[in-house]
């Protein structure tokens, strides 16, 4: 008889009293501000440099967000508005052509350091790496485009930043569904409750919630309209001592205007505290 990871590791949580033993983290958008100026900057250069008559605006890549992942969100588009096209061009072989050499364009971009981290991102990450609070991703952006971020971002140090990196297709079910989140989740080997997400769109919202996971929004310029209620808190980033973030929702951010570690386990008891009462939350990965 083999024994689930995450059911084992909950009698441990209980005896912790649930205390926040890993956070895990979105990229795009969460870490830094990589859709609007760096996947659809590099979309529209492949899109010119294969000879294809596209051109994702601002607004029009924004309402493409809804659908996760860049291949799927390339394949969305085309069989809607160039069926034809995508036939004469060699349809889904084609697309994976166009999607590498966007990848490679957007991985020039991040070479130049044109891409930065979203505010209080490297402190935070400091932060919880020398308390040891365990650090996970769980994207569905491609793994060669997240160590790329990451090297342009924290140099050597991010090979061993991230303890467990779920990324790109190690799932088969993109955001919303909760597949990631279980995917890591088994590997951390903690129960949900042990753990709390920060995420920046409603997809990654849903997923984490779906799994369990406790989860804070930190919004940016397409997700600011969206509606993440029951989100542990919703902020307008994470704040750096001295330039504060905003709260737009949820529970309140302290009075010094930042997320530390000392507000993400106040905001995490509270979670912890709810998962008490109602038990079958816990195990929502299991």
């Amino acid at each position: 008889m083999t024994t689930d990871p995450i059911a084992s590791a909950l009698p441990l949580a209980a005896a912790a009293g649930a205390a926040l033993q890993a956070v895990i983290f979105d990229v795009d958008g969460t870490l830094a501000d990589t859709e609007r100026d760096g996947h659809r900057r590099a979309f529209n250069q492949a899109f010119a440099q294969c000879g294809v008559d596209w051109h994702w605006s601002v607004s029009a890549y924004g309402e493409l967000l809804a659908v996760t992942g860049g291949k799927e969100r390339l394949r969305h588009f085309a069989t809607r508005h160039a069926t034809e096209l995508l036939r004469r061009r060699g349809g889904d072989a084609w697309l994976a052509d166009l999607h590498q050499r966007k990848n490679e364009i957007y991985r020039q971009l991040l070479g130049a350091g044109t891409i930065g981290l979203r505010p209080g991102v490297a402190r935070l990450l400091g932060d919880l790496r020398g308390a040891g609070v365990r650090l996970a991703i769980a994207t569905t952006t491609t793994r060669s485009n997240l160590d790329s971020l990451l090297l342009s971002s924290f140099g050597d140090d991010s090979r061993t930043l991230f303890e467990v990196i779920g990324a790109g297709d190690v799932v088969t079910d993109k955001k919303p569904a909760p597949a990631i989140y279980h995917w890591v989740l088994q590997r951390l080997r903690l129960p949900p409750v042990a753990c709390l997400a920060v995420e920046d769109s409603r997809p990654g919202f849903l997923a984490a919630h779906a799994a369990g996971v406790p989860t804070l929004i930190t919004i940016n310029a397409y997700s600011a309209d969206t509606d993440c209620s029951g989100a542990l808190s919703v902020v307008s980033d994470l704040g750096e001592p001295g330039v504060p973030a905003r709260c737009l929702g949820g529970q309140p951010l302290n009075d010094d205007g930042y997320v530390d570690l000392a507000q993400l386990r106040r905001w995490h008891r509270t979670a912890a505290s709810e998962a008490q009462r109602s038990p079958t939350s816990v195990l929502a990965a299991h």
